[in-house]
């Protein structure tokens, strides 16, 4: 078998059991790997409607068909699963080496099932799989827990685990490998810990097979001359990381800034890319097989490790009104160790800024820590007493929606589905904001990053301002981001690659016959039965929509000073070049079109 490894691994932790079954391959190909079979074995095996920490739901984990292959960025993963944080399908990405580790050791997917009666972690060794004991990891940072498993376990074992956040069931708990890497959003880290499973643990010593690697070699080469000579592929993410877009997107106006109260932060360049790799950067760190290398390993006082991204240096920075970045960094150390997505931890620390600032948050329920704007102590106590859910912590730990709804505000929390918007205010990017409303699970960057064509002109310059055409930009993203996904390879070589890239590599991995629009198609499949399984669970198009500031309140100063977002005008025609109906549900012939019914 080419590009797959023709096993699933089910195991169930309350029976103790672990059990092989064969990959449908027809299956596999239809809906690509990753993020598209996963999210279709969740559709199959899952009620909708369940609770997503019951024994109930399911985790899957599942990688690419060019997962482990010597494709550039080879080494992705995804873990699915319906979201406590959104009630929504949770479909959270990673990097690092975990992911290939696991087709090495021989399966395409893991499905972990039901709740083990006490703490428990998979130890997974080519065909040995063992459920052990994990009463002495429980409770434990992610670096501890992660260097424990590499002393008892096989040498050179990849580790994948939750930190105390999962274990407390918070809802922006991510799952985390490789120490600093994460599957990070809609709360995937606490349907983990929901199972009483810490940490799975791999060591694989079988190689990907490769249907034709002379044409491999032929669409290889041609793929990585276009990722080296790329701006940003090629110089912006490899030498400042992320981060490099802090002055960019500042200086377009769409910096969110004190729970989006506003969209342009003065201090930006003090906690740019260019000032984390001028003062604090100790070395550069790349995924697998990574031709890019865009992650940053900082060091301040005695704290190192991975990061901060981007969207961790806004989140702790900008929209909480601080520029210390040491704060930031050592911020974002403690979300890595404690588990938590670092987007929703400094969204929802913001949310409760404003709250404060408000009156709603009164000072005898925060330890002698205000919750003020620009409060860099704030942001690394909070982060901590988040992910142990302490004191007020343990409010802050349920995400900024739950936690604004609490104190009767739920329009100052920044969400869409619940989930935290992240580091660019739709307001002043028009496309960006309908693919926040329209994003299968919750208000997200990374399921159709608009920001590319409208900021960055990549593949094109777009006016970031014009409604003419975004209804058909974002399906496009949206439905190439799913192909990419489910490809098992990262989201940032879409700045130099294209769908029929896409394709070629594919096919000279696995032997398929897929074309440009072919590839675009299952992609689309895969959104609609994502859009489906959304639907069934409750989340209708009413849930399509942006905070009502964005859509009320104009951008106060700035280049994008006066604007709001026009989603009322754009989100019809988005359901219109979907193929769905008026209300946004998948039409039957549009589902009959792209396969997923028959008859």
């Amino acid at each position: 078998m080419y590009g797959y490894k023709g096993k699933i691994l089910r195991v169930n932790l309350k029976e103790k059991t672990t059990k092989v079954e064969e990959l449908d391959l027809e299956k596999a190909r239809k809906y690509i790997g990753g993020r598209g079979l996963s999210s279709k074995i969740l559709s199959e095996e899952i009620d909708p409607k369940v609770d997503p920490l019951s024994p109930e739901n399911k985790l899957i984990l599942t990688t690419g068909p060019l997962t482990g292959t010597p494709t550039p960025t080879g080494g992705r993963y995804m873990a699915v699963t319906k979201s406590p944080l959104t009630g929504a399908v949770a479909c959270s990405n990673s990097g690092g080496h975990w992911g290939a580790e696991l087709k090495f050791a021989g399966y395409d997917a893991i499905i972990v099932e039901d709740k083990a009666d006490s703490p428990v972690y998979i130890n997974i060794e080519d065909d040995r799989v063992e459920i052990r004991d994990a009463s002495h990891l429980w409770g434990k940072v992610v670096s501890e827990t992660t260097k424990i498993l590499e002393e008892e376990c096989a040498e050179k074992v990849k580790v994948l685990t939750i930190g105390p956040a999962g274990e407390n069931l918070s809802k922006i708990a991510s799952i985390m490998n490789d120490v600093d890497r994460a599957a990070g959003r809609s709360g995937v880290g606490a349907v983990m810990g929901s199972k009483n499973l810490k940490a799975i643990a791999v060591k694989g010593s079988s190689k990907v097979d490769v249907y034709d690697p002379d044409k491999l070699k032929e669409v290889f080469s041609k793929c990585m001359k276009k990722i080296k000579e790329n701006g940003v592929t090629g110089e912006g993410l490899p030498t400042y990381g992320t981060a490099v877009l802090v002055n960019i997107i500042n200086e377009n106006g769409i910096f969110p800034t004190n729970n989006f109260q506003t969209a342009y932060f003065e201090k930006a360049d003090d906690i740019s890319g260019e000032t984390l790799a001028e003062k604090y950067l100790v070395k550069r760190e790349a995924c697998y097989r990574c031709p890019i290398g865009c992650g940053r390993y900082c060091k301040v006082d005695d704290i190192e490790g991975g990061g901060p991204e981007y969207e961790t240096v806004w989140a702790f920075g900008a929209d909480c009104g601080v520029s210390d970045l040491e704060a930031i960094i050592k911020a974002n150390f403690w979300c890595n160790e404690m588990g938590l997505d670092t987007i929703s931890a400094g969204a929802t620390i913001a949310t409760a800024m404003e709250l404060y600032e408000k009156g709603y948050i009164k000072d005898d329920e925060l330890d002698g820590i205000p919750l003020k704007f620009g409060n860099a102590e704030a942001i690394i106590e909070w982060t901590k007493k988040m992910g142990r859910a302490e004191g007020f912590g343990a409010k802050l730990a349920e995400g900024a929606y739950r936690l604004a709804d609490m104190y009767g505000a739920p329009e100052l929390s920044m969400t869409v589905k619940k989930l935290e918007l992240p580091a660019y205010d739709p307001r002043g990017v028009q496309g960006h904001g309908l693919q926040y409303a329209t994003a299968n699970r919750g208000g997200c960057h990374v399921r159709g990053y608009l920001i590319s064509p409208e900021i960055l002109g990549l593949p094109e310059k777009l006016d970031r301002f014009s409604l003419e055409g975004k209804a058909q930009w974002v399906k496009i993203f949206q439905d190439l981001t799913a192909v990419i996904d489910s490809l098992g390879l990262c989201l940032f070589t879409s700045f130099a690659l294209n769908a029929e890239d896409y394709s070629q590599l594919f096919n000279a991995v696995c032997g398929t016959e897929y074309t440009a629009e072919t590839i675009l198609e299952a992609g689309e499949r895969i959104w609609n039965i994502e859009k489906i399984f959304n639907l069934k669970a409750g989340i209708d198009s009413s849930q399509d929509k942006l905070p009502k500031r964005l859509l009320e309140e104009p951008i106060p100063e700035g280049p994008s000073k006066g604007w709001v977002h026009k989603l009322e005008d754009l989100l019809p025609k988005y359901y219109e070049v979907r193929g769905w109906d008026e209300n946004g549900v998948p039409t039957e012939d549009r589902l009959k079109e792209l396969k997923i019914i028959t008859g």
